[in-house]
């Protein structure tokens, strides 16, 4: 529970007065890291929340304001789930731009895949594979799509959360290989902090118990 010194804004969900998006985003960053907040920022954005509302609501000072502006600056409603987000931003922190949800085509126009992530000026497209795609029905459809990226001269590279978390450095070599650009470890080191506050780690999980607590 929050206490509050003012009257909070709010709208009725199914009969049930609730705070707006933008101030419950507010008050989660007020003690989530910035990694987590990008995420909630995405999904809000996806949802229907406008940008202006948030902003609105980081105009106004008080704890937690710089760090959603913060988060409001990095966030993109293209991303369509919290590890896609999660995926974006390791491509950002490192240097390289991305393009969330590029249409792949044919050269005579014949829709191909629709990627979670394009890396611009490449023919690569990186991916999270999360656990739908371990079904039979979905392996055997993720392999024809695959054998379609490949005959249209695309590559793609699926990761999954142990990737993002325990081995990002194996991410930004595959990164640094598609840009043509030396491999330097020190690079990850902008994500290995965003990590370090977020509940994907134990020390970030612990953070966030130290604060509520």
């Amino acid at each position: 529970m929050t206490r509050v010194a003012r009257d909070v804004p709010a709208i009725r969900v199914d009969g049930v007065r609730v705070a707006t998006p933008a101030t419950a985003l507010l008050a989660c960053a007020r003690d989530l890291g910035l990694l987590d907040l990008v995420v909630l920022v995405d999904s809000a954005l996806r949802g229907g929340c406008a940008a202006d509302e948030i902003a609105e609501v980081v105009g106004q000072r008080g704890r937690g304001a710089p760090l959603l502006r913060r988060a409001l600056g990095l966030a993109d409603p293209r991303s369509e789930s919290p590890w896609e987000t999660v995926l974006r931003l390791l491509h950002v922190t490192v240097g390289a731009p991305v393009i969330p949800q590029h249409v792949v085509r044919t050269a005579d126009g014949v829709f191909v895949a629709r990627g979670d992530l394009w890396l611009p000026a490449t023919r690569v497209l990186h991916e999270y594979d999360g656990g739908v795609h371990r079904t039979a029905q979905a392996h055997a459809r993720d392999l024809r799509r695959d054998r379609a990226l490949t005959a249209a001269g695309w590559t793609r590279r699926g990761y999954v959360a142990a990737d993002l978390c325990r081995d990002p450095v194996a991410v930004l070599r595959d990164i640094d290989s598609t840009l043509g650009r030396p491999h330097a470890p020190a690079r990850i080191r902008p994500w290995l902090d965003l990590l370090r506050t977020s509940t994907l780690t134990a020390s970030g999980r612990a953070r966030l118990r130290a604060r509520l607590t």
